[in-house]
């Protein structure tokens, strides 16, 4: 795999993409969000700090950094935390989130780092096993084949950019439960009635396995899965 991931801090804050710092569409409660004239919706440098900033502090690590390991930028993020610190999700058609489940709002990799989506994926699972989370909820969004991933026809009040392809969530184990044809919301419970440390050891395993994938060549090696195991064991 090209990429090492990595929790967000505040000091790696400054290292995300301009859109992925400015941007507050989950963020903000969108009746406080003041108009803008440049017509550039959702955009709050200081309001996105401000946040990530509260939520590591209150609650604890609410996002995963890809960094590549070529140049050392950061070429993805996921953004996750408690529904009541995400305005936003009370908003969707298929609202609200359960009350059980913590809220992956967001993800996004930058072209040609289309893996590491499935490894910010997992690092996410593996960090709220870890804190005793029951599941996962994310509202995903059905894409059409005439539009651009960056774009929404249907409802100007949403950045697309932002939102999670409800495809990607479906082959990341993730199962729809409030259905609708453009934004469904879609959920994965976490192993935790087999105790956390099961639930780590899977999540671990699929990063390990994708560590072995040779990217340039597209081709898989061989890889001691039970390398996973050794490692929360301290062997």
């Amino acid at each position: 795999m090209s990429v090492t991931i990595a929790p967000l801090t505040m000091d790696g804050f400054e290292n995300l993409s301009s859109h992925s710092r400015r941007c507050v569409f989950w963020e903000m409660d969108p009746n406080l969000i003041p108009d803008n004239p440049g017509g550039v919706a959702f955009e709050s440098e200081f309001d996105k700090e401000a946040w990530v900033s509260m939520i590591l502090l209150e609650w604890g690590t609410c996002g995963q950094l890809a960094v590549s390991r070529h140049t050392g930028k950061v070429v993805g993020a996921a953004f996750y935390g408690p529904p009541r610190s995400v305005p936003r999700s009370l908003l969707f058609p298929t609202s609200p989130v359960s009350a059980d489940a913590v809220i992956l709002n967001s993800l996004w990799v930058d072209p040609g780092h289309d893996e590491a989506a499935a490894a910010l994926t997992q690092a996410v699972i593996v960090d709220l096993t870890r804190r005793g989370v029951r599941a996962i909820e994310a509202f995903g969004i059905v894409r059409s084949a005439h539009t651009g991933p960056n774009e929404d026809p249907e409802n100007d009040a949403i950045c697309p950019r932002c939102m999670i392809d409800a495809h990607f969530l479906k082959g990341e184990g993730f199962d729809v439960v409030s259905a609708h044809h453009r934004y469904p919301r879609l959920r994965l419970a976490l192993d935790n009635d087999l105790g956390w440390k099961a639930g780590v050891e899977s999540a671990l395993e699929k990063l390990v396995v994708m560590a072995a994938i040779d990217v340039a060549g597209r081709e898989r090696t061989a890889v001691p899965v039970g390398s996973a195991r050794h490692l929360l064991r301290g062997e």
